[in-house]
């Protein structure tokens, strides 16, 4: 959990931040809230349906396959966009090392490799892959725990800058920078998505979910707090690695920031390796239910690794870092919130779900103050997942409905042969007739009668 959701973002986040000012630590109280929200509703659809797909699953069996399949086809997209933002963020840290001058084709490169070897542990099986993520989950922690304790005392306010400064209302202002934001935690859903392959996940995967979102929550509002109070606003915009420059402040010379950009490094990989076997995972569970092609069903070696959905969501998420380096300026926010986008759509449908069942299918198993409770944590869910999609703007709006809706012909092509267009399988052909109207009385059989000549005469009404 705590793998997946810390990677590369939240080392990149304050420069993404800083335009808003300060204010935007307000929006980051405000996304842990909705994300804490979040975190314990996806927790109660764990313990009640305890199988791999998370927002997929539980979509499908609150709404039926239509629904499923869209959840899935818009967590897949999340899932190989937000690989393509972490690389972005990533290779900002491996160039305090590298390509320092940022050539275009160079930090390409850099993407590409950095995408490709999280993507070859994964296809050796998934218990290397979850070795590697707790060992880069070890070495993540270390920077990221240090600024959001001894990065505090070095904190001076008059870094921080005006605190609103992109120039809207304040309420604008948080609303935007809070769906940058929220991209931080992306991946509190993880643990619910590889459900099928944890022990006893009627018990860890509520656990994991809830405990990894709040102990992420306090290093990150923390540690963001300490890079805007240590790296003036003015510089915090441009700066490709802000850990980095606040680690160089606060101690001088650029050693302390060289061991941050490891770290950052380090986290960069155990993220992607982790958003990786996700990338797979919800497919796969999709697939199994006939809602996905089927090559992402298949299972290679003995270890049972789904080749096809690993390779196939690299390749994208290769396309798409190669395109927004060529297209884009701010390449790392654009991608951000198109993943926030396509993620929050499976999270507004999850929080959906959990109120389905509390209120329609769940009434008659709980008691009074638990269904209020839970009702109203679900509620707060689907309300944040709401603010979240009006935060991310019109463009990304454009941009997220475009995608999602162009998994309508693939769920068209997967359906082909059901049989399920344009008919009402419930009815029998008999029944399906419209009752009010009666069966015609057959007119009654005139003989035939000949002429003289032999031919037939013929009666008319």
């Amino acid at each position: 959990m705590i793998g997946s959701i810390i990677g590369t973002g939240v080392f990149a986040l304050p420069s993404a931040l800083a335009p808003y000012g300060p204010i935007s630590l307000v929006a980051f109280a405000a996304v842990t809230l909705g994300a804490l929200a979040l975190a314990l509703t996806f927790g109660s659809l764990a313990g009640r349906v305890p199988a791999s797909g998370g927002p997929y699953v539980y979509a499908r069996e609150a709404f039926g396959e239509f629904t499923g399949f869209l959840n899935a086809w818009s967590y897949w997209i999340t899932a190989w966009a937000g690989n393509a933002a972490i690389v972005v963020a990533w290779v900002g840290y491996v160039e305090v090392f590298v390509n320092t001058g940022h050539r275009t084709g160079v930090s390409i490169l850099i993407a590409l490799v950095g995408l490709w070897i999280p993507a070859a542990v994964n296809l050796t099986g998934a218990r290397n892959t979850g070795a590697f993520q707790v060992i880069t989950t070890v070495l993540k922690f270390v920077p990221l725990v240090f600024m959001a304790t001894v990065g505090l005392l070095f904190v001076e306010s008059a870094d921080f800058g005006p605190f609103n400064a992109s120039g809207r209302s304040a309420v604008g202002a948080i609303s935007a920078a809070g769906a940058i934001a929220l991209f931080s935690y992306l991946g509190l859903e993880a643990a619910s998505v590889v459900a099928g392959r944890v022990r006893e996940p009627r018990r860890n995967v509520p656990r994991a979910t809830v405990y990894g979102t709040l102990v992420c929550a306090v290093i990150y509002i923390l540690g963001t707090l300490a890079v805007f109070g240590t790296v003036p606003h003015s510089r915090l915009g441009d700066s490709t690695a802000p850990f980095t420059d606040a680690a160089n402040n606060i101690f001088g010379g650029t050693w302390a920031g060289d061991v941050v950009a490891a770290a950052a490094i380090i986290s960069g990989i155990g993220a992607l390796n982790g958003w990786t076997m996700l990338c797979a995972e919800m497919p796969y569970a999709a697939a199994r239910d006939g809602l996905f092609p089927a090559a992402f069903a298949r299972l290679r070696g003995e270890n049972g690794v789904p080749v096809f959905g690993i390779v196939a969501s690299t390749v994208l998420a290769s396309l798409i870092t190669v395109f927004s380096y060529t297209r884009f300026e701010d390449v790392f926010t654009k991608i951000v919130l198109l993943s926030v986008l396509t993620a929050v759509i499976p999270y507004l449908f999850s929080a959906a779900a959990q109120l389905y069942w509390l209120l329609v299918r769940g009434r008659e198993g709980l008691g009074r103050g638990r269904l209020i409770r839970d009702a109203t944590v679900a509620a707060l869910a689907m309300a944040f997942s709401y603010w979240s999609i009006q935060g991310s703007g019109y463009q990304t709006v454009y941009y997220g409905l475009f995608v999602l809706l162009l998994g309508l012909p693939v769920y068209l092509w997967l359906k082909r042969d059901s049989g399920e267009y344009g008919e009402s399988p419930a009815l029998p052909a008999a029944e399906s007739r419209a009752p009010e109207t009666p069966p015609t009385k057959p007119a009654p059989r005139i003989p035939r009668q000949r002429g003289r000549h032999g031919n037939v005469l013929r009666h008319h009404d």
